[in-house]
This record gives structure tokens, C-alpha cells and sequence, in this order.
């Protein structure tokens, strides 16, 4: 992969402006990127990912270009730290997350690029909408760190992951907690014959309402969900499990169509540069994360805000995505199998294009300047 030079090479003590990343990235042969595909797949009919294009991403994005962006918490960071004042064009948030509502967005041509995990666009592509990724973000020591544990019900007498056997688990399929639950059963050595998967959408409080109801004996709850589950009832007996998978990754992704036109695609990649910059700003800043997005924006109390705080730990942004695409593969596979879906090839989810850019900035960002 390209990024390996970028990476061995010492990075600079001010973080590099977008013309000198990009400047850099097409220097280096296009080493990697795929030649354009296209047409229905043989299974099931679903449109084949578009390859990345070979077009080399301009260094200035052209007068009269607009984003909008559906990533409400990097809006927020962008805002408090003021690199928002540093995009050369006008941007439009919207108050769009999570893949189901950016996916439709997608497909309405109302949405430039979004904030998601890694099975959104894993299922986008399945349903026939070109998706990639232009951004990721991880967090190390992840298996220590995860996103999610899985919920127990009061009585449920579910003490690790092979006591699932028999027993009902809320199911999403389609969103990440959905692949998880799947991805715990392989570990636990069970098939989905083995269990009773409940389908219950994975929003607000459903699972820990499911749980306490005892609609479902297991279900996986994320962020501040898991501390006021276990706050509420853990007198009755209602507990979590940690899973040791990882579950950490985020994205940003855009249409196929998007990132073809070559003023978006300049534009998008100057958004990631600066993106990286806000997730080191995020780092670097946790009182004034806490007090601005996790108290003012979204309306918690301090004591929860320092939680998820405490529980994401330190952010990774790779400026090669070799390892991760492995991890995406492994991750396809398992819902290709379980879910009778096509095989996927998870490397044309990526624009290797933008690979270097939100990982080279948020590295620069952290050396103080």
C-alpha cells in the first residue's frame, strides 16, 4: 500500500495544509487503486462497488462547490475548537446519523457524506447503492475500550458468552450491533440455530427496556446505555458482559457519485483533513468536549459525559488502512454466511485516495500545533 512510505516518513512539527498532503499523495504512484467496474453482480442482482477512480484528487476545490454532511458531533467539535472557520467552502450539517438514515439520505441525493460504523456500508452496497470510505477511526486498546457489552437480564443466569445457548437476544440486522450479536455467537462457538434472535431496532433505550421487560435475556447496549442499565437493574439482578472482540470502527463514507465529480472529491478531501484535526481536537480537549458537546448539545449530566469519555479511551487514526480492510473482510464474510448475502471484496468499499489524509492530520495536530 502507498501509505507505508508516507508512514516511515518523519511528520512534520505544524500540521501540513491540504495542498501539501494531497500534493504528496499524487506524487506516489496510484499504486493499489482499482480500474473502474460496474454492472449488476451474479448473486442476487446487487450493483457491483465501483472501483475507486484512478483521477488523482485536486489540490484546490473549485469555486462554487457545497458539502453537506451528516456527522452532527465532529459539527459540534468543529465549532468549539473553531476549525470550522478553515473550510475554504460552505458546508451543511445535517442532523442525519446512523446507516438507516444515511443511507435513504444517500439515496434522495440529499447527503454528501456521513458519519457511520463499518456495517453500513457493507449493506448499502448490498442493496445496490456504490458507497466508499474516505475516513476511519478507531480506538486503541480497543478490545478495552469497546463500544458495546452485552446486556443480561435479571434471572437470566447468562455468566458468559456459552451460556447464550438457548436463550433470546435482540437482533438488528443491517446495524452494527446486529453483526456484533453475530460475531459473539461465533466466538461462543454457537450457530444462530442455537439461539432465538429477536429483531428489535437498536434506538434509544429499546434494548434495556427489552431487557428489563424480559422480551430478550441478552442484547447489546452501547455508551451511557450500559452504566444507566446497570444503575437501574443491577439490584434486580441485571448485569453485562464484556465480549473481548473488537467494535471500535467509524467512518466517514460517501456515494460512488459523490466522490466521481472531481469538485466534491476535492472538497470531501479537504473535510477529512480537517475532520482528522477536530478527532485529535476531541483528544486533546476532553473538558471542553464534555462541557460542549455531551452536557450542552446533547443534554447529559456531567457524571455521564465523563463516562463515555473515560470508556473511549485513546483515538487511532491509521494513515494506512491495510490491517483494517482485513478486519472489514473477516466481518463481510461472517454476514455473507449468516445473513445469505453475496460475497463482497471488502477493498473496493475503500477510495484509497483519501487513505493518508484524516490519519497524516490528526498526527500533525498532536505534535502541539
Amino acid at each position: 500500500m502507498f501509505s507505508a512510505s508516507l508512514r516511515a516518513q518523519k511528520l512534520p512539527t505544524t500540521p501540513p495544509n491540504r495542498r501539501q498532503i494531497l500534493g504528496t499523495l499524487l506524487a506516489i504512484p496510484a499504486l493499489g487503486l482499482l480500474t473502474a467496474c460496474g454492472g449488476p453482480a451474479a448473486a442476487g442482482g446487487v450493483a457491483t462497488q465501483a472501483a475507486q477512480v484512478t483521477a488523482p484528487l485536486a489540490t484546490t476545490v473549485p469555486e462554487g462547490t457545497t458539502l453537506v454532511v451528516g456527522d452532527p458531533s465532529v459539527q459540534v467539535a468543529l465549532e468549539l475548537s473553531g476549525l470550522d472557520k478553515k473550510l475554504s467552502f460552505p458546508v451543511k450539517f445535517a442532523n442525519i446519523s446512523g446507516g438507516p438514515a444515511t443511507t435513504e439520505a444517500f439515496r434522495a441525493n440529499a447527503l454528501d457524506v456521513g458519519s457511520v460504523a463499518d456495517i453500513p456500508p457493507i449493506h448499502a452496497t448490498w442493496t445496490g447503492l456504490e458507497v466508499r470510505i474516505i475516513a476511519s477511526v478507531y480506538r486503541q486498546d480497543a478490545v478495552n475500550h469497546p463500544l458495546y457489552e452485552l446486556g443480561v437480564a435479571p434471572g437470566a443466569g447468562i455468566t458468559d458468552l456459552h451460556g447464550l445457548r438457548g436463550k433470546k437476544i435482540a437482533y438488528s440486522p443491517g446495524q452494527a450491533q446486529g453483526a456484533l450479536v453475530l460475531r459473539i455467537l461465533e466466538k461462543a462457538g454457537l450457530q444462530q440455530k442455537d439461539v432465538k434472535l429477536v429483531e428489535l431496532p437498536s434506538t434509544g433505550d429499546t434494548y434495556s427496556t427489552a431487557l428489563s421487560s424480559k422480551q430478550v435475556d441478552a442484547a447489546p447496549l452501547g455508551g451511557v446505555q450500559i452504566k444507566r442499565y446497570l444503575a437501574k437493574y443491577g439490584a434486580d439482578g441485571g448485569t453485562t458482559l464484556r465480549h473481548g472482540l473488537r467494535d471500535d470502527p467509524g467512518h466517514l463514507y460517501a456515494p460512488a457519485n459523490v466522490l466521481d465529480d472531481p469538485a466534491k472529491a476535492a472538497a470531501l478531501a479537504e473535510y477529512v483533513e480537517i475532520w482528522g484535526q477536530a478527532q485529535r481536537w476531541i483528544q486533546d480537549h476532553p473538558k471542553e468536549w464534555l462541557e460542549g458537546y455531551y452536557v450542552k448539545n446533547q443534554g447529559l449530566s456531567a457524571e455521564d459525559g465523563q463516562y463515555l469519555i473515560d470508556a473511549a479511551g485513546e483515538r487511532d487514526l491509521p494513515t494506512s488502512w491495510t490491517e483494517a480492510i482485513a478486519r472489514h473482510q473477516q466481518t463481510i464474510d461472517l454476514l455473507a454466511k449468516e445473513q445469505q448475502k453475496p460475497k463482497l471484496d471488502a477493498a473496493k468499499l475503500y477510495d484509497l485516495r483519501f487513505e493518508a489524509i484524516g490519519g497524516t492530520a490528526y498526527a500533525a495536530a498532536g505534535k502541539g500545533a
